[in-house]
């Protein structure tokens, strides 16, 4: 140990004055647990592969991602839902932190005390803690004069004890990874098809058959039996965490009357101190919710589709007025006008989605038919609101009226913003096609002007008095649902009950979001069981459990049954299609125009680029499965029946060609390294994973 003494007398610091947060950071960022050897303070959290993690260990992990987060979203609220997640980040960190130090331990990887020190003073890779803290940013270089003058300061000597150890161990996990990389393999023949899946075209003709070619799907009975035998072949692909089913009724902390009518009396008592105030940025600092919204941009986009009218519909937005306070999702603001400006052209509108498949003329043609019916309904006096949460596939705004809010040119597809541009306000235009399907569209407005501003923001949030008003509804209600039935007594108090469908523990609910309490009574009761009211970030809750499912498997419900049966009746059309098509190659004389003629419905798809990089059919779409098929056809011979994204085909190629000039040996060195780098990176994903998914992993928090 001559070697590290001599390195521990000349390795000192002089520059971290928060010695303690970079140390946090090397915890952080490494998963080392520099406080000395574990100690079970506060117990176990859980283990891996049998090995404890103590309680200690996991809340520091998860102080130092809270802090984190804290650091990068100044002003946000961290809720409930928010702290789970942060929590969840914590818990995979530590496991795989012990997973690492495990793996270190199986294959002996030991770092010497020479390799830390070479790693410390090499020019060529030195190791993260010194690139982070020693670059000299002008010339992104290792600044060697100031790391020496940091390792002669005598009081820093216990820190650089610890980060030599970060630096072992940033070794040791480099060595890992290059024992596991060493195991990848690239061969010339992979080489090659990449490079000529890469730029490789084809062009030919072929004849898309659907499914139902063959019948339709009440030709092909399933039976149950079918669909059990089917589930245990494959019950692999339903392996899952233990879950959960419940329902639940939700009490919203909505706030009453009273609070807005307090919160408004606040901030209207704001305006004229606001508009005197000597430091803008101190009163807004003080008086509002958002503290840094100070000389912010605005336009209509960053409002609600009232609150913009109210503000720039507003007389006084004018440099140095005050507009409002104008009530607007959830909040009262008060804006001190800076300036008011010209900025890109802005549209609101909204629109009724039709999805339809572009390059399928059929399903184009159908989709329209549909929109000429939804525009003669508007055009009879139907409301374009009302429509939409009728007909709109867009399930993002269908139940607001289709609106889609204010938007700029490049916020949308081209098509799309070709026809709102060029319209007027109250105009309806469309149907237009794009590629998500064909859109009817109602242009509401447009507007260019962005304001810069000062905001003094309030809140609307319940009382104490109006949350333990709500409390008390939820409370009679438990009470209620435990004698009388939770569906009767919702039913007589007129409550929407929410079914939340299978969940695990760390999977979001409807409304509830990721719930500690909410998993806790769920993971611990027994089915019927009725929980007590659960406090909520967003309300209270009283939920009911149902089902519970700790199999490790999806369990053969009635939806699964019918996502079975519709793959076993596929299977048995898309056997039956590829014994028909068999049938017409040969009656045919393995000519694609006789088998259209003699079949009016089918069409020919004849194309000069087919792209086998992305699987894009030039004049038909995208069908990588088809495109994959043909990589591997004989030129000028009717294929055998080939499997398509929506059927089978029959396929003719007539032309297989590379880019003129292209040197297939040059290209094949060029993306040698590329495909190594992915085949190693790869393979250690592929090692990491399959280690945690093996791994005994009790999580006790």
């Amino acid at each position: 140990m001559a070697l590290m003494g001599k390195l521990r007398d000349k390795t000192h610091i002089v520059l971290f004055i928060l010695v303690a947060a970079f140390v946090g950071l090397i915890v952080f960022e490494w998963g080392m647990n520099f406080t000395g050897p574990k100690q079970s303070r506060g117990g176990d959290v859980g283990a891996v592969n049998g090995e404890p993690i103590p309680a200690a260990e996991y809340e520091q992990l998860y102080n130092m991602v809270s802090t984190s987060f804290r650091q990068r979203n100044p002003g946000v609220e961290v809720t409930s839902r928010i702290d789970a997640g942060l929590r969840e980040q914590a818990w995979n960190m530590v496991v795989d932190q012990t997973l690492i130090n495990q793996l270190l331990k199986k294959y002996a990887v030991q770092v010497s005390d020479q390799e830390v020190l070479e790693a410390v003073n090499s020019e060529v890779n030195p190791p993260g803690i010194i690139r982070q803290n020693f670059t000299d940013p002008k010339t992104g270089q290792i600044d060697r004069e100031l790391l020496e003058k940091a390792r002669q300061d005598p009081q820093a000597k216990e820190f650089w004890l610890k980060a030599q150890e970060m630096v072992r161990r940033e070794l040791m996990i480099n060595k890992l990874l290059m024992d596991l990389k060493s195991m990848a393999i690239v061969t010339d023949p992979e080489v090659t098809e990449l490079v000529q899946r890469q730029y490789t075209t084809f062009s030919g003709s072929f004849i898309p058959f659907p499914y139902d070619f063959a019948g339709p799907a009440s030709n092909f009975p399933v039976k149950d039996e079918e669909i059990t035998a089917w589930y245990e072949a494959h019950k692999g692909q339903f392996q899952q965490e233990p879950t959960r089913s419940a329902e639940f009724v939700f009490f919203p902390l909505t706030p009453s009357a009273q609070d807005s009518l307090r919160a408004k009396k606040e901030i209207d008592g704001l305006v004229s101190e606001f508009a005197s105030a000597p430091d803008e940025a101190e009163f807004v600092k003080i008086q509002s919710d958002i503290p840094d919204a100070v000389n912010v941009t605005r336009t209509r986009a960053d409002f609600s589709l009232e609150g913009g009218k109210k503000i720039f519909d507003s007389p006084k937005l004018a440099p140095g007025q005050i507009v409002g306070p104008v009530a607007d999702q959830g909040y009262y603001r008060l804006l001190k006008i800076k300036s008011v400006s010209t900025g890109e052209p802005m549209a609101s509108a909204s629109h009724i989605l039709i999805r339809v498949n572009p390059a399928d003329k059929a399903s184009v043609e159908s989709g329209q038919a549909l929109a000429r019916k939804i525009l003669d309904e508007l055009k009879n006096g139907a409301s374009f609101a009302q429509l939409a949460a009728k007909y709109s596939q867009d399930p993002g705004n269908a139940q607001r009226g289709g609106f889609l809010g204010w938007f700029t040119k490049e916020r949308m597809v081209p098509e799309f913003t070709q026809a709102v541009f060029s319209g007027k306000p109250g105009q309806v235009v469309g149907p237009v096609l794009t590629r998500f399907g064909l859109h009817i569209i109602k242009i509401d407005g447009f507007d260019n002007r962005q304001i810069v501003c000062s905001e003094v923001v309030r809140q609307l949030k319940p009382s104490s008095l109006t949350s333990e008003s709500i409390k008390r509804k939820a409370m009679v209600f438990r009470d209620d649902a435990e004698s009388k039935g939770f569906a009767e007594t919702a039913k007589l108090q007129k409550l929407d009950v929410v079914q939340t469908g299978d969940f695990t523990r760390q999977t979001l609910v409807s409304k509830l979001g990721m719930d500690e309490d909410v998993a806790s009574f769920a993971f611990s009761s027994k089915d019927g069981a009725i929980s007590q009211v659960i406090k909520n970030d967003n309300g209270f809750v009283v939920m009911k459990l149902l089902t519970k499912n700790d199999t490790g498997y999806r369990l053969l419900d009635d939806e699964l049954k019918e996502m079975i049966k519709a793959e076993l009746v596929r299977e048995k059309q898309g056997t039956a299609l590829k014994a028909k098509l068999a049938e017409l190659s040969k009656s045919s004389g393995g000519s694609l125009d006789a088998i259209v003629q003699s079949n009016p419905g089918l069409r020919k798809i004849t194309s000069g680029i087919i792209s086998w990089r992305d699987g894009n059919i030039d004049g038909y779409g995208s069908d990588r499965r088809l495109v994959e098929a043909m990589a591997g056809m004989e030129l000028n011979k009717l294929s055998a029946p080939v499997q398509t994204s929506n059927g089978f085909a029959l396929v003719k190629l007539d032309g297989r060609q590379l880019p003129y000039g292209l040197d297939l040996e040059v290209e094949k060195k060029r993306i040698l390294p590329q495909l190594m780098k992915i085949k190693q990176e790869q393979l250690f994903n592929e090692y990491f994973e399959a280690a945690r998914r093996t791994a005994k992993i009790e999580d006790n928090r």
